[in-house]
């Protein structure tokens, strides 16, 4: 290196790791759910927290990732906020098996459901049935949230597509244990009895459809809750509930022995070697992405902290260059990346390429590559930094809708499992065509110095200044440099806010911010999770323009 590309990684490096410690204290909040002191009051009452639960539940030592920690954040300020979305839902091992968590977090608003918590709830089942993955319930959950019930009560992906749900695993053989681990109301009363198995914990864990004080309103009859529902009543009297255990801690060790019982089930063979170490190391990845998100980098050589060590064999190296297509392999598994290549370049005829643009050749290119790899049966990995498709009179005259279009339905019938990794921008149609949220990423998560949208804050905020100075105009309003700078200004800044990959992440729309250096768990686990769907449908593909 130069000493100017020294001080650029050096500058680069500290500006990421400000960004991941800001993320590690904004989990470390997120973390303390609804806060000391209602987590003491959920120790007082003989219960553990959420995290606690899970955390026991767990194989110790093994990895996990946590889906949609950041759900809800900045969210519902009038209600109090609703930290992780109120549930906290995490990928790992219990008793060997991998499987998926889903626990209540009754330190938020007594676990009670806001609409994010319906959504994230849906993305734990989406990625159960996606990949035959056994689900575990830790339920301790005080129902709808009534305050916003309209919004999270009536539609199709609302709190009632939860037990159609539980219904459609339970016909897929997907392994479902629920444990109510304390209150566990009205609708929310299906999940349990709609799982394979279901656990009580006595004198901390109810069940019913109406609480005391409802029946006492609506049929007059005096009784208390453990009366009504409590782990005796619910599996010596009604026979609801298959298990009554004392205390949190026997009802965990008795859903790690029911997981320790399962039959092992076919999977799919996707191809593993022996797991080798990157070429340069994980952490290396902080000082080669530039801090300012429009400087361009040598993104192959960010690929060596991902892949293993001598693994990369690029498809197609010298066509559509802006995009990189390669096989590689990633903790020993193989994958095909499709990746942005944001070095400038130039294309066969000797014209430069923007870096990060989707030209038509590039298009081209990974239309084919996709399908190579559904043939092959490979897992693909989107890599995006992206602005998206070159504009202009000359790509329009090319074709560049046609060859957008070409790879959209590429990647969209796709069958083998899907993973974005959003290491940058990731704006507009580039966004679709590297498979973003809307084109079913088996995971998708972003590192801190991701962007999400339709166009970039500066490019958004001119463009939507035009409009608004021509309304001003047309009003009669005379318009001087400094009004304009300010409007700019604030349009920017909203849209800023916007484009943060928080506001992404608290609403969904990415499944987690990593730091850099998990993204080679995050591929790996992943692909385990897709080989339990046991076989991969036949890939077609509809009509497209050539």
């Amino acid at each position: 290196m130069t000493t100017q590309q020294e001080l650029d990684f050096n500058f680069n490096e500290d500006q990421m790791r400000l960004k991941i410690r800001a993320l590690e204290q904004t989990l470390e909040k997120i973390h303390l759910g609804g806060g000391k002191t209602r987590i003491e009051k959920q120790h007082e009452s003989g219960k553990l927290t959420a995290r606690e639960r899970i955390d026991q539940l767990l194989d110790h030592g093994t990895e996990r990732i946590e889906i949609g920690a950041i759900a809800g954040h900045d969210m519902y300020s009038e209600h109090g906020g609703c930290p992780a979305g109120g549930v906290v839902i995490v990928i790992g091992y219990v008793s060997g098996r991998q499987c998926i968590v889903v626990a209540n977090d009754a330190t938020v608003k007594a676990g009670a459901w806001f609409p994010i918590t319906g959504k994230k709830n849906l993305r734990a089942q989406e990625i159960a049935m996606e990949n035959k993955l056994p689900i575990i319930y830790l339920v301790d959950s005080a129902g709808v949230y009534l305050p916003m019930q309209e919004e999270i009560f009536a539609d199709k992906e609302h709190f009632g597509r939860i037990f159609r749900n539980n219904a459609k695993m339970s016909a897929m053989g997907i392994t479902q244990i629920a444990a109510v681990m304390g209150n566990c109301v009205a609708g929310g009363a299906y999940l349990p009895i709609m799982s394979d198995e279901s656990l009580i914990v006595d004198k901390t864990g109810t069940i019913f459809l109406a609480g005391s004080y409802l029946v006492k309103a609506a049929i007059g009859e005096n009784i208390d809750n453990e009366t009504l529902g409590g782990a005796t009543t619910q599996t010596e009297i009604s026979g609801v509930c298959d298990y009554k255990v004392s205390n949190d801690q026997e009802c965990l060790e008795k859903i790690r022995d029911l997981m320790s019982r399962i039959g092992q089930q076919d999977k799919i063979g996707f191809d593993r070697s022996t797991p080798l170490e990157p070429a340069l190391p994980l952490e290396m990845a902080y000082g080669l992405i530039p801090a300012d998100r429009n400087k361009p980098y040598d993104t192959k050589e960010l690929l060596q902290t991902i892949i293993d060590d001598g693994s990369m064999n690029e498809y197609k190296s010298e066509f559509g260059k802006t995009l990189i297509t390669t096989y590689a392999r990633i903790k020993g598994w193989s994958v095909g990346i499709i990746a942005n290549n944001r070095t400038v370049v130039k294309n066969a005829k000797g014209e430069m390429q923007f870096g990060g643009v989707i030209y038509s050749d590039s298009a081209d290119k990974a239309a084919r590559f996709i399908m190579l790899c559904n043939q092959k049966k490979i897992p693909l990995v989107f890599l995006h930094d992206v602005t998206g498709f070159m504009v202009g009179s000359k790509s329009e005259h090319g074709g560049i809708i046609k060859d957008g279009a070409k790879m959209v339905n590429a990647m969209a019938n796709s069958v083998v499992p899907k993973f974005s990794i959003v290491i940058g921008n990731s704006y507009g149609a580039g966004n679709y065509a590297m498979c973003g949220k809307a084109y079913d990423p088996r995971l998708i998560v972003a590192w801190p110095t991701a962007e999400i949208a339709v166009m970039s804050g500066a490019a958004a905020a001119k463009t939507l200044l035009q409009i608004e100075v021509a309304k001003l105009k047309a009003k009669g309003e005379i318009i001087d440099p400094v009004k304009e700078k300010e409007l700019l200004d604030k349009i920017k800044s909203r849209y800023d806010a916007q484009i943060s990959p928080y506001y992404a992440a608290s609403r969904l729309w990415i499944d987690a911010i990593i730091d850099p250096k998990e993204t080679r768990k995050v591929i790996a686990m992943g692909i385990e999770m897709a080989t339990h769907q046991g076989s991969l449908p036949e890939y077609k593909i509809g009509v497209i323009q050539t």
